[in-house]
């Protein structure tokens, strides 16, 4: 059975972006050459809980993470959901399975010093790159934004007049995020400089290569990797660690965690109170420092 009626229905139905069909798309196909190579067969209606797993089994010895094996799992099981839903499938294969336990992990943003000596710094060409370079870091800093949100920023989509962005989030939520000045500054000053350089744009993205291309995935994580490699010792250095600083740091000086959860694009208070952990020793001395009882001493 064709998996492609099934990522027409999440892609169309469900609004999924093209990263998460990717996703999907390669999971799905996964599972099914397991299946092949294990039982001989495609047909993925009949496979029974055992077989998926020997799968799951598969993936850990193959040292997947825990959070990758469980994603992997989510995808399938939204699969056998849509099987269910059209008529294909009585009852899921995954209907007793219960996702694998994660060890708890923090994710340790980056501190105020580290992102000021990046963004301070003079670390970046004067080149149309390094331009590119450093408006990329500041926007991920100021706004919060998520990787493929700032590589699908629209010229449209960016007013500087009005001080304001709007970005497609998941599942084709817009959202708008206000614009300090500063970064109001350099958005300006890269499409000055696309200008001055006459870039022979490929499409209407805000962001693009000096040749008028999308930026990849890799070239924004490196990006941020090899920047903040300079400033920074901890282990995991991305966007999303970028991402999570920006929460952090606005927590940490006491917005509201509603407000936050909006300029996040978080569909859910629980998910923006996760940043609440690495903020919990600010959080401390606020309580400590604004307690009554703790003051009358």
């Amino acid at each position: 059975m064709s998996i492609n009626p099934f990522l027409d229905y999440i892609y169309l139905e469900k609004k999924c972006s093209e990263h998460t069909l990717k996703a999907y798309r390669s999971d799905i196909e996964e599972y099914k050459l397991f299946i092949e190579k294990q039982e001989g067969e495609s047909d993925l209606i009949g496979v029974s809980y055992g077989e998926i797993r020997t799968w799951i089994v598969d993936l850990i010895q193959k040292k997947n993470s825990t959070r990758t094996v469980n994603r992997k799992i989510s995808v399938l099981r939204s699969y056998y959901k849509y099987l269910m839903k059209i008529g294909s499938l009585e009852v899921s294969p995954l209907k007793e399975h219960k996702a694998l336990k994660m060890a708890s992990k923090v994710q340790l943003p980056f501190s105020v010093e580290e992102v000021n000596s990046v963004l301070n710094s003079e670390f970046f060409p004067d080149t149309y790159k390094g331009e590119l370079q450093k408006t990329i870091l500041a926007l991920f800093y100021y706004t919060g934004v998520r990787r493929s949100e700032l590589i699908s920023l629209t010229l449209s989509n960016v007013d500087l007049s009005k001080d304001l962005i709007k970005v497609l989030g998941k599942r084709n939520k817009e959202r708008l995020i206000p614009l300090l000045p500063e970064m109001k500054k350099l958005l300006f000053q890269l499409l000055s400089f696309q200008k001055k350089l006459s870039i022979d744009r490929k499409n209407n993205l805000f962001f693009i290569t000096e040749k008028g291309k999308e930026l990849s995935e890799s070239f924004v994580y490196k990006t941020v990797n090899d920047y903040f490699g300079n400033v920074s010792t901890k282990t995991k250095k991305s966007p999303h660690v970028l991402r999570h600083s920006f929460a952090t740091h606005l927590l940490d000086q006491g917005a509201d965690l509603n407000a936050i959860k909006d300029l996040l694009g978080h569909s859910s208070i629980a998910a923006t109170q996760h940043y609440t952990h690495s903020s919990m020793a600010k959080i401390k001395e606020i309580y400590k420092s604004a307690h009554p009882r703790e003051k009358s001493k």
